[in-house]
């Protein structure tokens, strides 16, 4: 281990330690808010002993902000080869935990994703992002993404996709879903753009089958196929067979698309989509969270309705405002200008990281570096996203802002082992 003042010294990126405060902070306050009931007088919460003061979640956030402080340190003071040495071993102590946790936890909302230690709930899953990303970065570490047998792409997809697949099994969809930003840091290590290419046409294809006629999209992609072929005969028609085994599986995909959505996906995930789609479906039910999260934000107004004045958020009218939906009270109290500025503090943090990854001299840190900035992005994309009803409500928290300790301690962790890289990487340069 390395002693706890060389590790405060002018190694550390503060720019971005600097952002994360801030950030806390700003979610602190909101959480506060979010939580804060008019009808409780400030003077008797002094005769609360702490027992009670847990009850109220502005307070617990204090307790999971000042515990993710020590854990900083702790990162920070350890020596920053050991998460490369250690992230095998990580790897596999997650895996059996994600596999244990659906037989062992007891059902939330649905979900079998939670471990309770006495008064603290721990999210497996939320852990599960920062350790894949070690993993899968000390993997790339090893090979040439660019030059790579089909075998180490068939690990690397293996060592991505067991833990979704494994949270998928506690009926945590919404957390499974972030994995698919690693696709963007192996993008950056070499990774062919076909493949993202591929899965983005996919994705597209499968929402136009939601929304579009099955016949029209038959009779549309077979004139599309035809055009193709006639434009370009002396080119495509050695490639027939290939052309019409893509055509097969483009139509396959669109015909099998409402057994997947019928027959695969759960009556709440169903009805989520149905409601991305048409948000007036079910305005009373389960288009309540969105609706009314759409109202706390318009009516905030250019400059919002004040600190602990907004009126969506006092009387309770969106479910989930301090976790999920947190980003509907800045949006209501702070107003268009507030959540300007958080959208900027995202897009400062994110910059920042992606230059503290790109300054990285080993493949092992860069990859490690995106892959922070990759899972942060997908959670602020999709949680905003889900706030304003351009993303299905899939419960995954607003990164330092939501409240929760699991989020926190994992988010926190997820963003100062980079640091301690990044710090050790400097200490090396200096040396020499």
């Amino acid at each position: 281990m390395n002693s706890l003042p060389a590790r405060y010294n002018r190694s550390i990126d503060w720019v971005t330690v600097l952002l994360y405060l801030l950030m806390v902070g700003v979610g602190w306050l909101n959480v506060y808010a979010a939580s804060y009931s008019p009808d409780a007088p400030d003077d008797a919460l002094s005769s609360l002993s702490f027992g009670q003061l847990m009850d109220f979640n502005w307070f617990k956030q204090i307790v999971w902000i000042g515990t993710a402080l020590v854990l900083i340190v702790v990162l920070l003071v350890i020596d920053p080869k050991a998460y490369d040495t250690l992230a095998y071993g990580l790897y596999g102590l997650m895996i059996v935990l994600l596999i244990i946790t659906p037989f062992i936890a007891r059902p939330i909302a649905g979900s079998r994703s939670w471990l309770e230690l006495g008064p603290v709930r721990l999210q497996p899953a939320e852990f599960a992002k920062f350790i894949t990303a070690l993993a899968a970065s000390r993997y790339l570490a090893g090979i040439n993404l660019r030059q790579q047998s089909f075998r180490d792409q068939l690990v690397l997809a293996g060592l991505t996709l067991l833990p979704p697949v494994l949270i998928i099994a506690a009926n945590e969809t919404g957390q499974a879903l972030v994995f698919a930003a690693f696709l963007l840091a192996y993008f950056r290590e070499g990774m062919s753009p076909i493949i993202l290419l591929i899965l983005a046409a996919g994705a597209f294809i499968l929402i136009l089958a939601l929304l579009v006629p099955k016949l029209w999209l038959l009779v549309g992609f077979t004139v599309l196929l035809a055009i193709a072929l006639a434009a370009n005969w002396r080119t495509l028609r050695h490639y027939i067979p290939l052309s019409l085994g893509v055509w097969a599986v483009v139509i396959g995909m669109v015909f099998g698309v409402d057994f997947f959505f019928n027959n695969v996906l759960q009556d709440h995930q169903r009805k989520r989509i149905e409601i991305l789609i048409n948000p007036s479906a079910d305005p009373l039910g389960v288009g309540w969270n969105v609706t009314q999260s759409k109202i706390a934000i318009g009516s905030g107004g250019l400059a919002g309705k004040g600190f602990l004045q907004g009126t969506q958020t006092k009387f309770d009218f969106v479910p989930e405002q301090s976790t999920d939906f947190i980003f509907c009270t800045v949006g209501e109290e702070w107003g268009w200008l507030g959540s300007i500025v958080t959208i900027g503090l995202f897009m400062g943090l994110l910059g920042r990281i992606v230059y503290v990854a790109e300054r990285q001299k080993s493949v092992f840190g860069r990859t490690y570096g995106y892959c922070v900035a990759s899972i942060i992005f997908f959670h602020f994309c999709i949680n905003i996203g889900m706030t304003i009803g351009l993303a299905p409500v899939v419960g995954i928290p607003l990164p330092f802002f939501s409240y929760g300790g699991s989020s926190l301690w994992s988010f926190t962790t997820l963003l100062f082992i980079l640091l301690a890289i990044d710090a050790a990487r400097k200490q090396d340069l200096e040396r020499y």
